[in-house]
């Protein structure tokens, strides 16, 4: 019964977390290229009091053992990395990734971040840059006299300027790609770093082989699909509340076996 306690205990630590995680998810439902995330559990330690194929007293061998789990902890948070919808937004800079791979995204320290956030703007002085003013890589400066801004699906970026009716050629949209996508560090703001588990970004002009393509005017969305998120938060306050159920019936238990007399 003592470890009846504990091991619901463990039970309702992690659904804790699974409710920290899926609130994460809702909070975010509208945030341009957020992806979710996913608890993964496994169950902890056992303690076998027989092992299987222990001879009996007529010497047969028992064809299964007895053993006793010991709860479950969290093993991982998984990024699902499935694709957005896709909303129009009639803006020129606007971009939505459509398939595999991130932007590229020049921080203030020099590193490079990586970001599925389309949502791209100009500077001062024509940069292209995201909403918090970090430039893209390669670097794309729109000049000021620029009427029209055209990208093409493989990154192409071009702008009509006034009194030239050609259309000029001004940077390259590159995207970067990672072996295993899971493995990113989310750093907040919409951006990702890249750890040793996700190995290193593979970059390429959009429409190479396995990589997506870019789509003007658009902005991919949040993943998160709230009817999904609010029966994962029911699963697991429900899951929470049995396991809290464990711990009242083991104390219960207790209590009868405390107030036994002589």
């Amino acid at each position: 019964m003592i470890g009846a306690l504990w091991t619901a205990a463990t039970g309702m630590k992690g659904q804790q977390t699974n409710i920290d995680v899926i609130s994460n998810n809702l909070a975010n439902v509208n945030t341009t290229g957020f992806k979710k995330s996913k608890v993964n559990f496994q169950d902890l330690m056992y303690q076998r009091l027989k092992e299987p194929g222990t001879p009996n007293a007529q010497g047969a061998q028992v064809p299964v053992g007895v053993e006793i789990g010991h709860g479950s902890k969290v093993s991982a948070s998984q990024k699902i990395f499935t694709n957005g919808n896709m909303q129009n937004t009639a803006n020129p800079l606007d971009i939505c990734i459509e398939g595999d791979g991130f932007l590229q995204v020049l921080m203030l320290d020099g590193t490079i971040a990586y970001t599925r956030d389309g949502a791209l703007k100009k500077d001062s002085t024509g940069r292209v840059v995201t909403s918090d003013g970090y430039p893209i890589q390669p670097e794309i400066y729109i000049p000021q006299d620029a009427t029209e801004i055209s990208i093409t699906a493989d990154g192409t970026v071009s702008v009509q300027v006034a009194g030239n009716n050609m259309p000029q050629q001004i940077g390259q949209i590159q995207l970067a790609r990672f072996s295993n996508r899971a493995g990113l560090n989310s750093i907040g703001r919409n951006l990702f770093q890249d750890t040793v588990a996700s190995g290193a970004p593979m970059v390429n002009n959009p429409g190479a082989p396995g990589y997506g393509t870019v789509e003007q005017y658009f902005l991919e969305m949040s993943n998160v699909q709230v009817v999904e998120e609010m029966v994962n938060m029911i699963v697991a306050q429900r899951a929470y509340e049995v396991n809290s159920n464990v711990i009242q019936a083991a104390d219960d238990m207790l209590r009868t076996a405390s107030q036994l007399k002589r």
